[in-house]
Order: structure tokens, then sequence, then C-alpha cells
């Protein structure tokens, strides 16, 4: 059975997409059963094109992200989360809504790419940047035994992760 994931920032447009994108991008090349999903609370509906551009200039596949409402991952039938990581503050500051089997909830922050100064260099080099922080988070992740894991061992080894 799959252990999943979900990944949230409030426009579900940038930080997790990039966030969904690299941990879907490492489970499958490391043979993992992980799915990573990202979400927002006030989804924007469009991916940033910059966030796709970093994805796709990695090898990182970028068919699937879709700014979508966190809303997908309370009805009935959702995919079972195993974790709920938040990527931005002032979606972490947000109450979360109710998730089936009380996942996981961490907080991983990352600036904004997209306020990144400098032109379209400097917002593409910020994406970049976040995509290979984002990466490094999420190769942690799966060196990890998340399907064995208990609620309070995850919780303490994600926390563990966000001070790298």
């Amino acid at each position: 059975m799959s252990t999943h994931i979900l990944i949230l920032c409030t426009h579900n447009s940038a930080r997790s997409v990039l966030a969904e994108g690299m941990l879907n991008h490492w489970a499958k090349k490391l043979g993992r059963d992980v799915v990573a999903h990202s979400a927002g609370s006030a989804p924007s509906g469009r991916v940033n094109p910059l966030a796709l551009e970093a994805l796709a200039a990695s090898g990182v596949s970028v068919e699937a992200p879709r700014s979508k409402s966190w809303d997908e991952f309370t009805q009935p039938g959702a995919a079972p989360l195993a974790a709920v990581i938040t990527v931005c503050d002032s979606a972490a500051k947000e109450t979360c809504p109710f998730f089936p089997g009380a996942p996981v909830q961490v907080h991983w922050g990352y600036p904004d790419p997209s306020d990144a100064e400098g032109g379209d260099d400097g917002k593409r080099r910020a994406f970049e940047l976040t995509r290979q922080a984002l990466g490094y988070r999420m190769l942690q992740l799966l060196a990890l035994p998340i399907e064995t894991m208990d609620a309070a061992a995850l919780r303490a080894a994600l926390q563990a992760i966000a001070k790298t």
C-alpha cells in the first residue's frame, strides 16, 4: 500500500509543486512506494511556469502538476495521508482542515521564489535553489522507514529534517 504525503502551500503554484515533483521523482528513482500530492488553502488555479521550468530542466516530469484545493484530500475516498508538510509560512499559520487518518503535520518553511529580486534571471535562480533544497529534504524523507514508523517517530524525524 502506497504511503501518501501531502505538501501544502497557500496558492499551490510554486513551492508545493516543486516539492511534489521532487518527492515523486526521487521515490520512483529509489523504488519507494511513496506518492506525493500538493494542494493549497486558496489555490491560484495555475502552476507557476518557472516551477515547471525548474522541474523539467532537472529531468522531473511536469505532466501531473495542477493547482488544487486541500479540500480534495478531506473527502471520502481520498488517499490516506501519512504526513502533511507545509512549505510556506502563511499556510503553516492557517488552520488546516481535518484530514482523515490524522496524518502527522510538520512545517518546512521556504521563501517564495516568485518574490525573488533580479527580474526573470533572479526568479529562475530562486526557483532552482528552492527545487534543490526541497529535493534534498525529500531524499532525507525517503531515507526513513516511513511505512513502519508510528506517528510520534515520523513527526520527530520530519521535524529533525526541517532543521537541516
